[in-house]
């Protein structure tokens, strides 16, 4: 008997041995082919980019992955522990795997052989690490070797709370969230830090299985999940019973965080961020690469600019009358889940989609739109309103043309058209008819000393159309480019008080024959240039264009950046050559800040996942600027390295005749600015097709145009000064209350003479129409009344029986004319 259980035990030795040389070599060659675990001390997981406003507030989020790393310091420990109760109790005391909670895996499995569940892996935190960063997600015995080998050798290498941190910045929520501060945010729009016991436990309830836990198609699911973490917790010892009890009576909560700007009214200064971002650094570094960018993005000028636009747009479109219904549904039974599915303009939320109930000769009924929830349920009760017939009489007029003009709202619309409507303020259940205008626009504003884009507006609404007219739209300036062929010309010799012939002219060109004529027709004889510009005169601009040559004008507009090739050519000096709104700005405000060259920019700062700036829009010097304390050095200096692009004088004398366009011009009555000065220039192209306004304060330069995006006419009144001017006007009035009064800087060296506002002569004491002219040393008004200008066409004597100015100047001792 001893001798047979030597025999057995023998052999069981030797089987042991030799099952124990079958695992050893089959671990060693698993081993041999397990992936380097050192990856993860350098482990970057893609990050979303965050795009800041100039005030820090959040604007936009790109990413791929929605993820922001957060450090386990930063993890509170109501967090943690929701998942530590979740996932793995043992985790701060276990080696990597959990023995006991294999055992427990083991037999639950055995005891649920055909029943059709899916195994229970009892992977520890640890193992999940090895899996989601190291292996793949193969259900094999080879994969969970590998995964128990690399936990151990992981837990020897690396602290535990390394390793919760990987965790929970690597896990896959749903909804497109990765790690928990970004769930934190996509779930609840709140910061990890703010997260209750329930939120906590909720999202540690996800990773499991976040389909199966989805806050709106399984809420049940969802809940029994979230409690049985809460329950957990408590067991556990990490919360109170009685804060256990609490938590599980609380809903859901759940509120998913849009993607996309986040800022109101940045759609379209994000999305040129965007554009900047990737055509510099590339779709990978924009959206795995965890930017934080700072834009130079002012919030409250960005409101005032989209409202201004916006009121401008709609103002011009409701004088054209209506467009008609959005879709036509029908009110027979419950209107809610079909108006639910029409998608609004989300940028728009003054307005509402409506579906028109009832028509009467005085009002119309209407149901709102129901809100959804993240699910696409619709939310009940239905909301109706009503709209009176005062409060829609601009539609009794059809933009179409499809019928006459109607008398009440019967002849307008019908039950089951759906329409926008905005609420009428302070009056209950009242709304009034709107409708997305046809007429687009683009407007932007910038900071004149620095080119730094503080509102930028692309259209009536991003969700409507992507296009940025402030940067994409190519328009012909018309008028508002004048003031870079007066400037060219006040930098080459010339002074406000040149006289220039405003008379028919024409060009002959490959034989066909150029009229330009000045708007409204007639012409006025010799003008000065102040004159000239204050009025718009297109027939004095292209014999001023003329008499310098368009080489030169063309020089001067590539200098300011309008054009990058300008064709030298008479009708450029028109402003028939197309740019953008923001070159337009870019260049005025080179005017506005004596004649430095700037670089317009909407991004002011970049910088990487770790902190460091990899982009500076600011190229200026200061070397004494960071001096930790004061020891009787000089105050450091600002070094401004800019080009100068314009002499400072003549940006002075620019700039003070279009104050006189603001005051005696073509936008005289339209900008009600009285604590500072302001300039500016009207533009209106050939047919109407175009209406600018681009001018400036001290500290604050904005432009805008208003067009349609296929070029036509905009009707009678569709100029600069009847349609963009206001829209500037309505920005400016309240944009510059936020800046300090500053007055335009006059150089040193600079002479005021006054001089007779016509003949641009000297004028004597008490002299009516007089101005106080600006002059550089060594100029000043003209001794005799000279007149510069191509007289081919119209000869001295002809001037003198035409122009009352030029007999006034004869009549007044002026010695001759040419």
């Amino acid at each position: 008997m001893i001798r047979l259980i030597g025999y057995f035990f023998g052999l069981a030795c030797v089987l042991f041995l030799g099952v124990a040389a079958v695992v050893a070599i089959y671990l060693a060659g698993v081993a041999r082919d397990l992936p380097n675990y050192e990856v993860l001390n350098s482990y970057e997981p893609p990050v979303a980019t965050r795009v800041h406003a100039g005030n820090g507030a959040l604007m936009a989020e790109y990413a791929r992955e929605r993820r922001l790393f957060l450090p386990i310091q930063a993890v509170p420990d109501r967090v943690k522990a929701a998942f530590l109760s979740a996932e793995d109790k043992n985790f701060y005391n276990h080696p990597g795997i959990d023995p006991a909670g294999l055992a427990r895996a083991i037999v639950n499995n055995f005891q649920n052989l055909g029943s059709g569940r899916r195994p229970e892996g009892a992977s520890t935190i640890t193992q999940q690490v090895a899996k989601n960063f190291l292996l793949s997600n193969d259900q094999t015995i080879d994969r969970k070797v590998k995964e128990a080998i690399l936990s151990f050798r992981i837990e020897q290498t690396y602290s535990k709370d390394k390793i919760l941190e990987l965790y929970l910045n690597e896990i896959f929520f749903g909804l497109n969230s990765y790690g928990i501060a970004g769930a934190a945010l996509t779930y609840f729009d709140k910061s990890v830090t703010e997260l209750t016991i329930a939120e906590s436990a909720y999202l540690a309830a996800l990773p499991k299985g976040p389909n199966n836990y989805h806050p709106f198609r399984r809420e049940a699911a969802a809940i029994e999940r979230r409690n049985w973490v809460i329950d957990r917790m408590a067991e556990n010892g990490y919360i109170t019973q009685s804060d256990a009890d609490e938590a599980k009576k609380q809903p859901l909560g759940v509120k998913p965080r849009r993607g996309g700007t986040h800022l109101f009214a940045s759609d379209y200064f994000a999305e040129a961020v965007r554009r900047q971002i990737k055509e510099k650094y590339g779709d990978d570094k924009l959206y795995e690469g965890g930017l934080s960018v700072r834009t130079s993005l002012d919030p409250e000028l960005q409101v005032l600019a989209r409202q201004a636009l916006h009121k401008g747009l709609v103002d011009y479109d409701e004088r054209r009358g209506f467009h008609g219904r959005v879709k036509t549904i029908s009110v027979a039974g419950d209107w809610g889940p079909e108006l639910s599915k029409i998608e609004p303009l989300r940028d728009v939320p003054e307005w509402q989609l409506a579906v028109v109930t009832a028509v009467s000769s005085k009002e119309v009924n209407i149901g709102l739109q129901p809100s959804t929830n993240g699910g696409g349920d619709v939310e009940a009760p239905r909301q109706t309103g009503v709209i009176q017939a005062e409060n829609m009489k601009w539609a009794y007029r059809d933009a179409k043309g499809e019928r006459k003009t109607a008398k009440s709202p019967e002849g307008v619309l019908e039950p089951g058209d759906v329409i926008y409507v905005e609420a009428i303020k302070d009056e209950e259940g009242q709304y009034r008819l709107r409708q997305p205008p046809k007429v687009q626009g683009g407007f932007v504003a910038m900071d004149p000393n620095t080119g730094r884009v503080l509102a930028m507006v692309g259209g009536f609404s991003y969700a409507e159309s992507e296009f940025n007219r402030a940067t994409q739209a190519m328009r012909q300036p018309g008028s508002s480019f004048k003031p870079f062929v007066y400037a060219a010309a006040l930098d080459n010799g010339y002074t406000p008080a040149s006289v220039i012939l405003d008379a028919p002219i024409e060009m002959v060109s490959g034989g066909e024959v150029w009229r330009p004529e000045n708007y409204g027709g007639g012409s006025a004889g010799p003008q000065t240039l102040r004159l000239g510009i204050e009025k718009s005169r297109n027939q004095m601009t292209v014999r001023l264009a003329q008499d310098m040559g368009m080489e030169l004008v063309a020089e001067y507009a590539e200098r300011f950046g309008i054009y990058d090739k300008m064709l030298p050519v008479l009708a450029m000096s028109l402003g028939s050559g197309e740019t953008t709104v923001l070159r337009m700005v870019s260049a005025y405000a080179v005017i506005a800040n004596g004649g430095k060259q700037i670089k317009p920019t909407v991004i002011d700062r970049i910088q990487d996942r770790y902190g460091n700036t990899i982009f500076r829009h600011e190229e200026r010097t200061c070397d004494g600027c960071n001096a930790t304390a004061w020891n009787g050095q000089d105050e450091p200096i600002l070094v401004d390295n800019r080009e100068q692009v314009l002499d400072p004088m003549t940006a002075y004398q620019i700039t003070s005749m279009m104050e006189g366009v603001v005051k005696r011009g073509t936008a005289a009555g339209k900008i009600n600015i009285t604590d500072r000065p302001v300039a500016g220039k009207t533009g209106t192209t050939n047919d109407e097709k175009d209406a600018w306004f681009v001018g400036f304060t001290p500290n604050l330069v904005a432009g805008v145009y208003i067009g349609f995006d296929t070029p036509a006419p905009l009707g009678r009144g569709g100029t600069g000064s009847g349609l963009a001017a206001p829209i500037f006007a309505d920005f400016m009035e309240k944009a510059v209350q936020r800046l300090p009064a500053e007055q335009f800087h006059v150089p040193e060296g600079m002479q005021f003479i006054p001089v007779n506002r016509t003949t641009g002569m000297m004028a004597f004491e008490g002299e009516p129409d007089t101005i106080v002219e600006a002059f550089k040393p060594g100029t000043g008004p003209a001794d005799v009344f000279a007149v510069i200008g191509d007289t081919e066409y119209l000869p001295p004597e002809q001037i003198l029986e035409t122009s009352p100015q030029a007999q006034q100047a004869v009549t007044s001792g002026a010695a001759g004319l040419f």
